[in-house]
């Protein structure tokens, strides 16, 4: 009994680690300020960054979509959703909509796409653009510290991106 149940804690712990990015990324607290500064292309991209910004802090739930409990696609889904935008509800899927940027073209209410399992090769998160200047700041939630904002120039994300996208 105790075998079968370390071995349910032990996949239950690695399933947490591989979904929405089990990482310890540094977390923007301050705004960059640059004359180089991106804003949000309309009124509806404002509005969605706004909602997603008012789960910072929210704590990771696998499936979450509230204050309770938020993972990384149910951000994306819950935010666009306040603006009438029904979008899948899984990383993978969202991955195939909108049009495919280069990263020089990504602005605020962009989607960021990564592989955070090495193992299997297949998108597992998603972020949304919040803020581009010297460097594109994203929001997420992660299973290790919830709802937070990151940078694309911390390491980890940067080595596991894998692409961006523009729904609107």
């Amino acid at each position: 009994m105790q075998f079968r149940l370390n071995f349910l804690l032990i996949i239950f712990s690695g399933v947490l680690l591989t979904s929405c990015g089990a990482s310890r990324s540094k977390v923007i607290t301050t705004k960059t300020e640059s004359a180089t500064r991106i804003e949000p292309a309309n009124k509806q991209v404002q509005n969605i960054i706004s909602h997603a910004l008012e789960f910072e802090g929210t704590r990771y739930k696998y499936g979450g979509t509230t204050k309770k409990g938020m993972d990384c696609s149910g951000l994306i889904y819950t935010s666009f959703l306040k603006e009438d935008i029904p979008l899948p509800r899984t990383s993978r899927d969202l991955s195939l909509k909108g049009q495919r940027l280069y990263l020089k073209e990504v602005s605020p209410g962009d989607l960021l796409f990564f592989e955070t399992n090495k193992k299997r090769k297949v998108i597992n998160h998603v972020g949304l653009v919040v803020e581009v200047a010297d460097e594109i700041l994203f929001i997420h939630s992660s299973t290790s510290r919830g709802v937070i904002i990151s940078s694309l120039e911390n390491n980890y994300w940067k080595t596991n991106f894998v692409m961006a996208r523009r729904i609107l």
